[in-house]
């Protein structure tokens, strides 16, 4: 079997309603058309043999690889280096009109000569539909065509090509100052001489594009460039014609190499929609912000107009759509082994009551800061989602980490529902829409909740805020309490409660979401440290006043970003970046930890220096993981 590049090995290019990923060694090995959760027509990732791949490289072994993007872009440089040439391979998709959704997509590949002469070779194997579809190919004097069931590539090419079985390949040399451009198009016309001055202002249009879009942002903090690179990826990640994020480019990547936690995450969940939002609203993009608020009450509007039986489910597809039927590719071997290799997502139908709470908090900081003002229409739905859930929130549901050991009192999904009211009765009181009824009702039911928390989430022997109300167990998730204000972030008890978690979860600044064997969540296996729950740490102690041990768990969290500075889900014990990638959960919380990290120590008065708690922090070598 081939081999496959780590998970870390790969960088991102896009244009706003699909993305391709690039491993360093020439490969473009995950690609989807024409939406993020439309079927593959490169996925090596998750079979080297069966998922077909673009490589563009030098011939033979032996030569030494160097990515990065270009400046403040998604367009990617990866250099090859050999004993007497320099020559590198540029790739990016270009962006046109990306709010039109579309079904053609272009991926521009340019391979340029810088030192001496070195001789290339590439080969262009599609495997449509995850693999399962046979294909044809024709190839021109400019390029080649597959098409397989009305999908259709258009391969333009600098350089003669061959055709191998279902492939076409091509050995080339290029020398220094020399360009050779390869452009493959979904749904072309056919192929056609491709100008190097086209290819050049295609180029220059995507830099200038990902540079004026960026300089919009309103972040001056001190981590510039990697909050910088979580915007752009929190970009290529967002669906333009609905301002939808996915939650990740990727499916069936493993939270445990061999193990069976392998899902599709190219979708949209309310949760990370409502977290996007306040990320966003934090750098400046308040258009961005606004499109997303519109796109998650959108959702709300739909089911209350279609007399469904929650007001909101936990996620859709980009367009909206909640068709996330879960299937098993079982003809995949999966990444390194592991299977079953998951699209769709069975989750979809769970409870998670978590969400109003996001929602309700997405649709207050909007309109808080200008971004989407409340209107009528606005606030009946908000009311519509709080009088179902006054009659609701008292239900188990699935959690937040959509656990499927059975459903619980989890103590988060009773924190957020405190919110959804809280935020609820606020924007009433604020524009005078809320019956006096229902605020009376809605106000009864925050109050209820919170002693509720205050005595069944809270444990007295562990003094903790606990995973769910049958448990000893920690859980993470809890580490939001003070951010969206259910609790002082000095109050004793929550203090407490982050003792407990970095006595418990934590293990050199990384943090668990929770301890799968203590707490059975339904699958078999091990995970590792989730890096969404490192950013919520930082966020939490840097609001607890412990500024510096917050700076250096941040500041070491960035050490954990690959090469280019993305991020997947998790981490595991030898640092290895495991699951689906890049991450839109870790980029988002990475802003947010950014920007309260930076307000905390510019109140602090601590520009630059480490003072002796953080010192003494760099030195602790205290714990193994758990």
């Amino acid at each position: 079997m081939a081999e496959q590049p780590s998970i870390a090995d790969h960088a991102i290019i896009g244009d706003l309603q699909t993305a391709a990923l690039v491993a360093s060694n020439g490969d473009v090995d995950w690609f989807c058309t024409p939406r993020f959760d439309s079927p593959s027509v490169f996925a090596s990732l998750l079979d080297a043999d069966r998922g077909g791949r673009f490589r563009i490289a030098p011939e033979g072994d032996g030569h030494l690889t160097r990515q990065s993007y270009l400046g403040d872009s998604a367009v990617l440089a990866t250099r090859f280096m050999v004993e007497a040439s320099t020559s590198s391979v540029i790739d990016f998709m270009p962006i046109s009109d990306p709010a039109v959704a579309r079904d053609q997509h272009t991926i521009v590949r340019v391979v340029r000569g810088v030192r001496g002469r070195t001789r290339f070779r590439m080969s262009c194997a599609p495997r449509f539909d995850y693999g399962r579809a046979s294909h044809t190919v024709e190839v021109t004097p400019s390029g080649a065509v597959f098409e397989s069931d009305g999908t259709r590539l258009v391969l333009q090419a600098g350089v003669p090509l061959e055709q191998v079985g279902d492939d076409v390949v091509a050995s080339f040399e290029v020398e220094e100052g020399q360009d050779v451009g390869f452009v493959l198009e979904t749904a072309g016309d056919g192929p056609r001489r491709v100008e190097e001055g086209e290819v050049l202002a295609a180029l220059e249009g995507t830099v200038g594009f990902w540079r004026s879009w960026l300089a919009h942002s309103t972040y001056r903090g001190r981590w510039r460039e990697m909050v910088n690179r979580s915007a752009i990826t929190l970009k290529l990640l967002t669906y333009a014609p609905t301002g939808a994020p996915i939650a990740a480019a990727t499916a069936g990547l493993p939270e445990q190499l061999g193990g069976e936690r392998n899902w599709d995450y190219r979708f949209t969940w309310i949760r990370d929609s409502s977290f996007s939002v306040r990320a966003l609203l934090g750098l400046g993009f308040t258009e961005e912000a606004a499109q997303l608020a519109r796109w998650v009450g959108d959702r709300a509007r739909e089911s209350a107009a279609a007399n469904e039986a929650v007001p909101l489910k936990i996620m859709y597809r980009v367009d909206g759509s909640p068709d996330l039927v879960e299937e098993t590719l079982d003809h995949l071997s999966g990444y390194k082994e592991s299977r079953p290799v998951r699209i769709g997502n069975g989750a979809a139908d769970q409870i998670q009551q978590d969400i109003y709470g996001e929602f309700a908090d997405c649709a207050y900081e909007a309109d808080r800061l200008g971004a989407l003002p409340a209107s009528y229409e606005g606030l009946q739905t908000f009311s519509r989602i709080l009088n179902w859930l006054s009659e609701n929130w008292d239900q188990p549901d699935a959690g937040i980490w959509e656990t499927r050991g059975g459903l619980q009192s989890f103590t988060y999904g009773r924190v957020m529902c405190w919110v959804a009211f809280d935020r609820g009765i606020r924007q009433a009181t604020k524009y005078g829409r809320g019956r006096a009824a229902d605020i009376a009702r809605w106000t009864a039911a925050r109050e209820a909740i919170y002693e509720q928390i205050m005595t069944a989430g809270w444990h007295e022997k562990r003094q903790a805020f606990v995973q769910h109300y049958e448990t000893d167990v920690l859980d993470a998730s809890v580490l939001l309490a003070p951010v969206v204000g259910f609790i002082s972030s000095q109050d004793p008890r929550w203090l407490s409660t982050l003792d407990a978690i970095e006595e418990e979860l934590e293990t050199d600044s990384l943090v668990y979401r929770y301890d799968p064997a203590a707490s059975p969540d339904g699958l078999h296996g091990s995970e590792g440290t989730f890096s969404i729950c490192t950013m919520w740490y930082v966020d939490a102690m840097a609001r607890a006043g412990r500024v510096e041990k917050a700076r250096l768990a941040f500041e070491k969290m960035l050490t954990y970003a690959n090469h280019v500075g993305l991020y997947s889900e998790e981490i595991a014990v030898n640092g290895e970046q495991i699951g689906n990638f890049p991450q839109a959960f870790t980029h988002l919380s990475l802003i947010n930890a950014a920007l309260t990290l930076d307000a905390q120590l510019d109140l602090a008065g601590r520009p630059g220096h480490v003072s002796g708690d953080g010192i003494a922090a760099l030195l602790d070598e205290r714990r193994p993981p758990p």
